[in-house]
């Protein structure tokens, strides 16, 4: 039975280690409260009207004054004074200041490409201008006026619309 009498012991001392903390606790419970009821005890703060003037006389007190706008004038001659600036126009190109066109670098990087096939066209109609004249070697002039007689059709075609 010792150990009945021992557990109960210790049982009632841990009960009376709990009371003392609820105690305390209850103490501290009551010094926060204390706290709140001399912090509600200080005065409210106060609005402060900046941009809106009220019309009850209690609150006109609380209102500030309305600022006074600041002079600007010396800050605005200072500012045009400083962004004055003396060009020369023979300094400026205006090449440089035009903008490029939005497809510049495309035919920059085409042109190497262009001047090839530019190189086989021309070398494609002096073959076919062979193979006329070769086929009919009699009639120099007769093959010179056949390869210009497309262009003559196509102009007089645009002429008429």
């Amino acid at each position: 039975m010792t150990t009945n009498a021992e557990s109960v012991g210790h049982l009632e001392e841990e009960a009376r280690k709990r009371k003392e903390r609820l105690k305390a606790l209850r103490q501290k419970l009551q010094g926060s409260e204390a706290e709140e009821i001399n912090s509600l005890a200080n005065p409210l703060p106060r609005p402060a009207f900046r941009s809106y003037h009220p019309k009850d006389e209690q609150l006109q007190e609380a209102a500030r004054p309305m600022p006074l706008p600041a002079n600007i004038e010396e800050e605005i001659s200072d500012t045009l004074e400083q962004g004055q600036v003396k060009t020369l126009l023979e300094d400026v190109e205006l090449t440089n200041l035009a903008p490029r066109k939005p497809d510049w670098d495309l035919k920059r990087d085409c042109a190497s490409k262009l001047h090839k096939l530019e190189r086989r066209t021309q070398r494609a109609i002096a073959e076919l201008i062979l193979e006329r004249l070769g086929n009919k070697e009699d009639d120099l002039a007769a093959a010179v006026q056949l390869s210009d007689l497309p262009q003559e059709k196509a102009s007089d075609q645009n002429d008429l619309d």
